[in-house]
């Protein structure tokens, strides 16, 4: 009987549930929708290059540069997290401003691959070859954009004490919403340099 009665016990015990922030699982909605959205464009840029009356055209170098700068700042986003783990509070405020420092100037570097572009006679309406371009560099600066808000958000609450060691909630959603976003630029980078 009592192995009876302890058998029910185990089966009545409820389970553990997985949690997890519910700001964090909205920024991983997000960053799935964005893959979704992307992984559509490459695959309509891949089906419409197939028809022909593609306009050939040289990628602008400053692209390339462009994706060095973001991945230092994805290095810098690190450093900020890592300051924050050890309550180094000056080095956090440092790393978040270079990294939206970094992100700013990967955003003119992309206006000026724009202008080099516009130098070529690529425009975005006219050839497929150059709307694609243009779609591809002008979305992903808007999600960019809105990584650099989440940035400053990030560092108002540095300077706010409010993210340190015990608190890094913020910071880790802005550090994986801004890694996401160099990835997914160094993914457009060589899809279209490798597929132009």
């Amino acid at each position: 009987m009592s192995d009876f009665v302890n058998e029910l016990a185990v089966i009545e015990e409820p389970e553990e549930t997985l949690s997890m922030n519910p700001k964090k699982f909205i920024l991983w909605l997000f960053i799935v929708s964005i893959i979704m959205l992307f992984a559509a464009m490459t695959s309509a840029y891949l089906v419409r290059r197939a028809e022909g009356n593609w306009l050939e055209y040289d990628i602008p170098a400053v692209f390339s540069y462009s994706s060095i700068v973001l991945v230092a700042s994805s290095l810098t986003m690190h450093w900020a997290y890592l300051a924050a783990k050890k309550d180094n509070f000056g080095g956090l405020k440092i790393a978040i401003t270079i990294t939206f420092a970094l992100g700013m100037a990967f955003l003119y570097m992309q206006f000026q691959g724009w202008v080099d572009l516009v130098k070529q006679n690529v425009f975005f309406v006219g050839n497929p070859a150059g709307s694609f371009m243009y779609v591809f560099t002008g979305l992903h600066a808007f999600h960019l954009i809105s990584g650099l808000a989440v940035l400053v958000f990030a560092l108002i609450a540095a300077f706010k004490l409010r993210i340190h060691a015990k608190s890094l909630n913020q910071l880790e959603i802005a550090a994986t919403y801004w890694h996401f976003l160099d990835i997914l630029w160094l993914y457009l980078f060589f899809f279209l340099v490798y597929f132009h």
